[in-house]
């Protein structure tokens, strides 16, 4: 347990008068069912019956969609106009500008056309010579089919799907490099929807880098992360790790500062957990000592029997404890660990408790009349523990099914 230990030779002279305080019906006990209050996780106090039901979706059918709707009937550009832009692409017709590619092979095509749709491409031909009416500029280091790609977007802003899945590496670099917006963001959807694989993921984030495409980089980064060991034997990674040692680097640096992020978070989701368990202790100790459950309560209370069914997760395990706490013959701070527990429970119900006087706990008003002679880090260490258990208590937000007796 999280919570300092409780050395007080004040507390031997109260134990006599625990017992008194509580009304006990005599059940068989096994010794397993002593309470493991602090060590085993209970259930979560948050119950999703009280919750209220979400409010219902919209109406699609309503007027802002119908406006949606037709804001973007009235943007797409209808398909008989594609078909006119493909058929002066492919017939060519007047065309006064030739792009040549590898394998000296072409791509007719219009200068104002190419000026319009790029300003790289723009400038390029603008300082380009013109020979016989025809201006001619190359396009080089990519396949002849991209390039045919990469020009009939810039006429229609249409593609085919396969040759899309096939060159879609060279249009992103053709698009980024001739600054063509459209088509890029159609690469990199592409690319994060359906193209990546542990294969090619290192050789697209050296693109996406290149290319400046932050998103698809954070993806690929990503999905190294979750499975360095399987790319880290693949070619690209071999290839990246000659050429570029710095990003190897990089990336076995994410791979360690992800790892030690996630043990973190599950550190803090145990050390939670703990809290959640002191508070839920806390209210079934006050439902006991207040309201009787079952089979042990005050002793001006009628007891309800085992049989009936009690709403405080950590009551079962607390009545035990509290049975043992009672009978033990060694019951001294430093003896029995369950009596040990049973008084830092105690002492912490006194730190979070605003009314001693009228407490029902019993030994609350004699722990906080010894407040004053702990020491400073005694005195430190529990102010620690009774703000995480309530910052615990108000993480589970307005929904919680019981209310807060306690604080």
């Amino acid at each position: 347990m999280a919570s300092p230990d409780i050395d007080s030779p004040w507390l031997c002279a109260t134990n006599e008068s625990f017992g008194g305080c509580f009304n006990m019906q005599i059940e068989e006990i096994k010794s397993a069912n002593v309470l493991n209050v602090l060590e085993a996780p209970t259930s979560s106090m948050s119950d999703t019956c009280n919750i209220p039901k979400p409010p219902p979706y919209p109406n699609k059918t309503s007027k802002e969609a119908n406006n949606c709707k037709r804001i973007l009937g009235t943007c797409s550009v209808p398909q008989e106009i594609k078909d006119t832009w493909e058929r002066l692409f492919k017939e060519a017709y007047g065309a006064d500008v030739f792009i040549i590619t590898d394998r000296k092979s072409y791509v007719p095509a219009h200068c104002n056309v190419l000026s319009i749709s790029s300003p790289v491409l723009g400038n390029i031909l603008q300082q380009s010579k013109v020979k016989d009416g025809i201006r001619y500029i190359k396009i080089l280091g990519v396949p002849c089919e991209a390039v045919y790609m990469f020009i009939r977007f810039l006429y229609s802003s249409c593609y085919e799907e396969d040759e899309m899945k096939k060159f879609v590496l060279h249009l992103m670099v053709l698009s980024h490099a001739y600054s063509v917006p459209s088509l890029k963001r159609i690469c990199i959807d592409f690319l994060e929807q359906d193209y990546l694989t542990r294969e090619n993921v290192i050789d697209v984030l050296q693109l996406a880098r290149s290319c400046n495409a932050p998103r698809l980089s954070f993806i690929c980064v990503r999905m190294v992360v979750k499975d360095l060991k399987t790319i880290s034997s693949t070619e690209g990674w071999k290839v990246m790790k000659r050429a570029n040692p710095a990003l190897e680097q990089e990336l076995v640096e994410s791979v360690v500062e992800a790892d030690s992020r996630k043990q973190e978070r599950m550190r803090k989701i145990e050390e939670r957990k703990v809290y959640l368990q002191l508070y839920e202790a806390m209210e079934a100790l006050l439902h006991i000592c207040r309201d009787g459950c079952r089979t042990i309560g005050p002793s001006d209370k009628m007891l309800k029997g085992s049989q009936v069914a009690c709403n405080f997760p950590a009551c079962k395990g607390l009545e035990s404890l509290v049975r043992h706490f009672s009978n033990c013959k060694t019951r001294v701070p430093r003896g029995c660990v369950h009596c040990k527990r049973m008084w830092q429970l105690l002492e912490l119900h006194s730190r979070m408790c605003n009314d001693p006087d009228y407490c029902k706990v019993p030994l609350c008003r004699h722990f906080k009349e010894k407040v004053p002679h702990q020491t400073k880090k005694d005195e430190a260490k529990w102010k620690l523990l009774v703000s995480k258990v309530i910052a615990a208590k108000n993480a589970l937000g307005p929904f919680s099914a019981r209310p807060v007796d306690l604080l």
